[in-house]
């Protein structure tokens, strides 16, 4: 690959997966399903802004909720833990555009209904039921809370930091896989991944992925966690299988909203899990 092309490839994936300004051109969503297997790469950008923004946030939050602290009694300490972690989390979906996060409240608003063709409808309607928030509320105040478990349990900002890109990983690395193995549901966005992704390149994915997690946490100075942390963000492997099954018994396959979905389940369930290795380890 041509450094031309590679930039433009890294370029389009950029503006596919994030609303990084970066100038994408029109071919971007193809050339996004044909790399699919770089997602990691990006999947490591986006955690390596989230992290940092995790930390600039909790040193802004904790000065003021001080300040604050001076005048008016409240639990400054648990503020001080929660406001940071529910805002990186916030940052993460507005750093993607909500996009995932749309095809989760999606996926919340078909379940339930009876008729096939009533779902897929009722997943294209410009609409969120009670369902469809219900599902998105809980799925995203679980990564919160997995991360709060994480500041709690390490109380150092740089593993915190180091959970935020293994999470990013993991989801990327979902969506990698639950394109792999799935079937679309209809034509669409979704069917467009799952003609030009469906590659022996996705391999690739799952080596980088291992290969940037570990480095961040060695670095940061936890070289132990770093083995733990490769086993976990192949959890997204088992994360998007299941995946997978909810969408082929809900929509007979996989859709555009499905692959967001899994992204933000793997996103949520990784954070929790490391937030246990910690508890366990702690024990």
């Amino acid at each position: 690959m041509s450094a031309m092309k590679a930039i433009k490839v890294f370029r389009d994936l950029l503006s596919f997966l994030t609303i990084i300004p970066v100038g994408g051109k029109e071919d971007f969503i193809f050339t996004t399903a044909q790399n699919m297997y770089l997602f990691p790469l990006v999947g490591g950008l986006i955690g390596l802004l989230a992290g940092l923004y995790f930390i600039a946030a909790n040193a802004i939050v904790g000065f003021l909720l001080s300040l604050a602290g001076a005048y008016v009694a409240f639990p400054v300490g648990l503020l001080a833990t929660l406001i940071p972690a529910a805002m990186t989390v916030a940052f993460l979906l507005v750093l993607t555009g909500l996009q995932h996060f749309d095809g989760l409240i999606d996926l919340g608003n078909a379940v339930g209904i009876r008729n096939l063709h009533d779902r897929k409808m009722k997943a294209h309607e410009w609409t969120v039921t009670y369902g469809g928030a219900i599902l998105a509320l809980i799925v995203e105040a679980s990564a919160v809370a997995g991360l709060l478990f994480v500041v709690l349990g390490s109380m150092n900002l740089w593993l915190v930091f180091s959970a935020v890109v293994l999470a990013e990983l993991s989801a990327k690395l979902a969506m990698v896989t639950i394109v792999w193995i799935g079937k679309p549901s209809h034509k669409g966005l979704g069917s467009i991944f799952l003609a030009k992704a469906k590659k022996k390149q996705n391999i690739i994915a799952y080596a980088l992925s291992a290969l940037i997690v570990y480095p961040v946490f060695y670095f940061t100075g936890y070289p132990i966690l770093g083995l733990a942390a490769v086993a976990l963000v192949y959890v997204s492997v088992p994360v998007a299988f299941l995946m997978n099954h909810v969408s082929n018994r809900v929509f007979g396959g996989v859709s555009g909203d499905m692959i967001g979905a899994t992204n933000e389940v793997a996103r949520a369930i990784t954070l929790i899990l490391f937030a246990s290795v910690l508890l366990v380890m702690a024990l």
